[in-house]
């Protein structure tokens, strides 16, 4: 069983370096920059994540997905939203079926 409270802790850490000076800190100097950098950085932590899988590195395929993870709570963050928001998501499409699910959001 995973330790959800890790994640919860990475993101108290990420909404305090939020006003950090950009300088000391590479996760404010991510947020400075903005959308399309935090965009790049989690492109490009997925297309490692591939490259990984690719070379079935499993080590690798680790690292890069707990690398596409926390820039993808950066992004998160940069948009005021949170990790609680993607765990409920998780909730809301336990035991549906993702064709069914696919179909809901294609839907509206």
């Amino acid at each position: 069983m995973i330790d959800i409270e890790v994640l919860h802790r990475v993101s108290e850490t990420l909404a305090s370096r939020k006003d950090a000076d950009p300088e000391s800190s590479y996760v404010s100097g991510l947020f400075h920059k903005g959308t399309d950098a935090i965009c790049k950085k989690v492109a490009e932590e997925a297309a490692e994540t591939i490259m990984a899988a690719k070379d079935k590195d499993l080590l690798h395929v680790v690292w890069e997905v707990t690398d596409v993870w926390f820039h993808t709570l950066v992004l998160l963050h940069h948009f005021g939203l949170s990790v609680d928001d993607v765990l409920a998501e998780f909730r809301r499409r336990e035991g549906v079926s993702g064709i069914d699910e696919k179909k809901s959001r294609t839907a509206t």
